[in-house]
C-alpha cells in the first residue's frame, strides 16, 4: 500500500517531543541538518558524572562533522537571540535539562518559560526544540519530582503553543500533532 506523499510544512520553529529513547534527538538532529549548511547544538545539559559524560559524548559523536556545539545551561534565551539567524539551523536539545538546571537554581520558572516562548515567536532562523514527555509515566515518589513532572508538561504545552509545529516522537516515528486540522462534527 503506497500511502500519498505530504508536502513539507513551512515553519520556522519545531518541538519535537516523546519519551527516553523515542527517537526524539535522533529526528530533531536530522530536521536541523535538512534546515542548513550551518549549524548550531544548543546543549543545556553539563556532565555532572561520568555516565552522563558519556551520554554527551556520544550525542556529539552521532552529530558528526558540521556541528557547532555551544553549551547553555540556563540562559536559553540569549542564546537564542543572539545566535538565531536565517542561515543557521540551531538544535535545543533539550528543555527538559534547561527546566531542571532552572528549577535548582532558584529561578521563576513562569517568568523563564514566558520568556522562552516570547523569544521562540521572533526567532530569525530555523529551531528545534527537543524535549521529554514526562507525563505519561509512573508518578515521581516525591514532592520535588512531581512538581518537576507538574512544570514539564507546562513547559511543553507552552513551547508547543508558541512553536510553528510540534511532533511526537514514538519508537522512532515522528507523529505531526501541529499543524493539524481540527474535527467538525457533521450536523446535517
Amino acid at each position: 500500500m503506497n500511502l500519498p506523499v505530504q508536502p513539507p510544512i513551512a515553519c520556522r520553529s519545531v518541538l519535537a517531543f516523546g519519551g527516553a529513547r523515542s527517537g526524539k534527538s535522533r529526528y530533531a538532529l536530522e530536521l536541523a541538518e535538512a534546515a542548513a549548511r550551518e549549524r548550531l547544538y544548543l546543549a543545556t545539559g553539563s556532565a555532572g558524572d561520568d555516565e552522563m559524560a558519556r551520554r554527551i559524548a556520544r550525542h556529539k559523536a552521532e552529530r558528526g562533522e558540521g556541528w557547532t556545539t555551544f553549551e547553555e545551561p540556563l540562559e536559553l534565551c540569549a542564546a537564542l537571540n543572539a545566535r538565531a539567524r536565517p542561515e543557521c539551523a540551531i538544535l535545543v536539545d533539550c528543555l527538559t535539562f534547561w527546566l531542571a538546571n532552572a528549577m535548582f537554581a532558584g529561578l521563576d520558572l513562569a517568568g523563564e518559560t514566558n520568556r522562552l516562548c516570547a523569544a521562540i515567536r521572533s526567532l530569525q532562523g530555523p529551531v528545534v526544540f527537543v524535549s521529554n514527555e514526562v507525563g505519561a509515566g509512573v508518578v515521581p515518589e516525591t514532592a520535588m519530582g512531581r512538581e518537576f513532572r507538574d512544570w514539564q508538561g507546562r513547559v511543553n504545552q507552552d513551547v508547543a503553543r508558541a512553536c510553528d509545529c510540534v511532533v511526537l516522537v514514538a519508537a522512532g516515528l515522528p507523529i505531526l500533532l501541529k499543524p493539524s486540522s481540527r474535527p467538525q462534527f457533521a450536523l446535517s
